[in-house]
């Protein structure tokens, strides 16, 4: 393999696990916002998924640019976003922002080290990653201040849900 070609893997790895963790972002708001539309943290949550659909139709935008087609698995992701988010909600709304904290932070840190990767090869898409990244360490902020750590079991709750990310992100890229 060229290394022209490692490098178009490498980014179609990228912007299809991106893609189906703003797929999932934005169905875990959607979930939230069933069960909790009536909470004053509503609104909240309505400006987190409204940013999360920006990064989504973004990525869309870039899988469409560089002919890359989206995870195989996006109806699974839609259906476990959503199932997380509803879940989580019915729990009350400490848990609801216990489970932002945890995915938020995975995410930004993804973000991150992607942007890294690419600030030499793609400055434009580091760029944006970078900005994405602030966004969803925002989106964490937001549920810290919202009490998501004082969730009855939040260290367990964290823990799980972090490792259901990154293994969510190692299957993303790939399928």
């Amino acid at each position: 393999m060229t290394i022209q070609n490692r490098d178009k893997q490498k980014l179609a790895e990228m912007l299809r696990v991106d893609h189906a963790g703003e797929v999932s972002a934005r169905k875990i708001y959607d979930g939230q916002l069933l069960i909790l539309k009536n909470r004053p943290e509503a609104r909240e949550i309505q400006h987190m998924r409204d940013q999360e659909q920006h990064h989504l139709d973004s990525f869309d935008k870039l899988l469409n640019e560089h002919k890359i087609r989206p995870s195989l698995l996006t109806p699974v992701w839609n259906t476990a976003g959503f199932a997380l988010g509803a879940f989580t909600a019915i729990l009350g709304t400490k848990a609801a922002m216990a489970c932002t904290i945890a995915v938020e932070e995975v995410i930004g840190e993804h973000y991150q080290k992607q942007a890294e990767v690419l600030k030499k090869s793609d400055k434009k898409l580091a760029h944006t990653l970078n900005e994405f990244a602030e966004e969803e360490l925002e989106h964490r902020d937001i549920a810290k201040n919202n009490d998501g750590e004082k969730a009855l079991g939040y260290s367990l709750m964290r823990g799980i849900i972090q490792s259901g990310c990154k293994i969510a992100i190692k299957i993303a890229e790939k399928v």
